[in-house]
């Protein structure tokens, strides 16, 4: 149970009321939900409960600042073909692994972004050798592009394909498939750990 001022675990507590205003126990002041992303964007660790319930809700209100960044102009992050795959997950025979691999792949980005940045700082402006470094950025997106169509291949590849491929030639209708068995799970299972051994030492790089 969660304390006036923090959880148990030393995170922040936001109370959430009936009329939908979001309470900083921390601070002792009403926030909103874009106070709430700014604490994201600065590594404040938040959990979120309801007032009544005392139900954990976080997932429920960053998802709701998801959206609500979405619907800003410019702001648009997430990629509608990732969005319908994303959608197209819920109640797959592979919804229970994909929480896991998209932490682990944002973590892998991330880690990779921040090396980037640190040789940027320490190679210093002014070198001469910004169109080489801008090559070695524009080559690790390309890399991480690619690694990330991989793995979305490897979860679903009959239906995932992205906007900018060449659709393919027209082919013979197919026979129905037949229902997924356990050999066919457990080799998606081999497939997703071999994926997760090729992110991890991609991130020691």
């Amino acid at each position: 149970m969660a304390d006036a001022q923090g959880s148990d675990d030393g995170r922040v507590v936001i109370k959430k009321y009936a009329n939908r205003r979001l309470y900083n126990t921390a601070s002792s002041s009403y926030v909103t939900l874009e106070h709430l992303s700014d604490m994201v964007k600065q590594g404040v660790d938040f959990v979120v409960y309801d007032a009544k319930t005392n139900e954990d809700i976080t997932r429920t209100v960053l998802t709701q600042i998801i959206f609500e960044e979405e619907s800003r102009e410019g702001q648009n992050l997430l990629p509608i073909q990732f969005l319908r795959q994303l959608i197209g997950f819920y109640g797959n025979s592979m919804q229970a692994f994909l929480p896991s691999y998209l932490e682990l792949s944002l973590a892998t980005f991330a880690e990779q972004q921040e090396r980037m940045r640190a040789q940027f700082a320490s190679i210093g402006q002014g070198s001469g050798l910004g169109s080489g470094l801008g090559g070695a950025y524009e080559d690790q997106i390309r890399q991480n592009l690619a690694m990330f169509d991989r793995a979305m291949k490897m979860f679903s590849p009959f239906a995932y394909t992205r906007p900018q491929d060449e659709p393919a030639p027209a082919a013979k209708p197919a026979a129905a498939a037949p229902p997924a068995s356990d050999e066919t799970l457990d080799a998606l299972k081999k497939q997703m750990a071999e994926m997760q051994a090729q992110i991890e030492k991609l991130a020691k790089r």
